[in-house]
């Protein structure tokens, strides 16, 4: 099983799980500036602030895609 992938701001972190990823697209359609499906890495999240990112987090089908804030 492939660890999960991390990807910060310094503000959040989004969590990456490969294997559970279903490739729904919502995240590329929904914010194709961070998430970008053809690029490595795939996720670059200084493109957006936190809050639209995790909104879109929250759209993902699969659980895939998580967040937590870092301390500050």
């Amino acid at each position: 099983m492939e660890s999960p992938k991390e990807y910060s701001n310094g503000e959040i972190t989004i969590v990456w799980k490969q294997q559970l990823c279903e490739h729904s697209g919502n995240c590329v359609r929904g914010l194709p500036e961070v998430f970008r499906a053809k690029v490595r890495p795939w996720i670059e999240v200084r493109k957006a602030g936190s809050d639209e990112i995790v909104e879109q987090i929250k759209k993902c089908p699969s659980g895939a895609l998580s967040y937590y804030y870092n301390k500050k």
